[in-house]
């Protein structure tokens, strides 16, 4: 897989709300807008997903949005740490009581990553497939994304110092465990910049030093993986708190 070229993002729009729940509630009106595009355009929607705080009240505003047909939406995720799926730091775990239960999604849309599988790099390579498959696309382009920005500049599971934000060659990646950090399985570089709408959500006075290295002209992925959105090619929305856009 071929990595997408530099320079292809401009700022994109940015959207600023007062906290966190007003991004929640902005965030989930924007996430049923492309999901509705899409069932009307193709008959059928693909999304991916992170875990987090803001997303998951975002999620439980999207699951009582009205007129989304979920038997034709598939649901995947952007990013899992090595957790059971009944563990509270499972970010599947979360998104089913938030909005599949709720949203009554069927169990064959549902894509959960595996990662607590004991073979990290087979589960991946499985995952992978899975996008390619249902996804579909030489480089899979989901129709709707959502990513955060970590307080270190991290998205998905692209972490600071970590080579896995250089991986182009396949779409899923094992991240293996640092001290501090478990293992995870994430999705790469070019599945995440082929998306075809990205909304990035971003809370709290924590994210504004990432959040100022992300949006600069300047920088390094390896510093600041975030910065791998400014590559992205479908239309990109930030939907930051004001305490995280201040300064």
């Amino acid at each position: 897989m071929k990595p997408v070229p530099a320079g292809k993002f401009v700022p994109g729009e940015l959207v600023t709300k007062a906290d966190g729940a007003s991004v929640a509630k902005d965030a989930s009106a924007r996430m049923a807008g492309a999901l509705r595009s899409a069932l009307q355009d193709r008959g059928r929607a693909c999304v991916a997903l992170s875990g987090g705080n803001t997303p998951r009240d975002a999620y439980a505003a999207l699951a009582k949005e009205p007129g989304l047909d979920w038997t034709k939406i598939d649901v995947f995720w952007v990013d899992e740490r090595a957790a059971a799926p009944t563990d509270e730091r499972s970010n599947y775990r979360w998104t089913k009581a938030a909005l599949l239960d709720v949203a009554r999604v069927p169990p064959e849309r549902v894509h959960r990553m595996p990662s607590d599988a004991a073979d990290l790099v087979a589960a991946a390579k499985a995952y992978g497939k899975a996008v390619a498959d249902i996804v579909g696309g030489g480089a899979p382009a989901f129709d709707l994304m959502v990513l955060g920005v970590g307080d270190d500049g991290h998205t998905a599971s692209l972490f600071p110092g970590d080579p896995t934000v250089d991986v182009t060659d396949r779409f899923v990646a094992a991240v293996p465990a640092q001290p501090g950090r478990e293992a995870r399985l994430t999705l790469t570089r070019p599945v995440i910049q082929h998306a075809r709408r990205v909304l990035v959500l971003v809370v709290g006075a924590a994210k504004r030093s990432a959040l100022a290295r992300v949006w600069a002209p300047t920088g390094d992925i390896h510093e600041t993986p975030s910065r791998i959105i400014r590559d992205c090619l479908g239309a990109v929305t930030w939907i930051v708190d004001e305490a995280a856009a201040s300064g």
